[in-house]
């Protein structure tokens, strides 16, 4: 039985599987990868390294869509 954690996303506590990658927990949330900024713990994240960054317990992600507007 894999290990949980908590974490928290948008304000909201989220309970997923131990060593889960950012990028594959985006992936689970349906999230549009190409429309979004991704903040980890007050850190804007280089979306070039979601599959690097474990999470751990207590992470706070943030997640800011781009709204077009004039």
């Amino acid at each position: 039985m894999k290990k949980k954690i908590k974490i928290k996303i948008n304000g909201k506590f989220s309970t997923i599987n131990e060593n889960l990658s950012l990028l594959t927990f985006l992936k689970q949330l349906k999230m549009p990868l190409k429309k979004v900024a991704i903040e980890l713990n007050r850190e804007i994240v280089d979306k070039k390294k979601l599959n690097n960054i474990k999470l751990k317990k207590n992470d706070e992600i943030e997640v800011v869509h781009f709204i077009g507007g004039g």
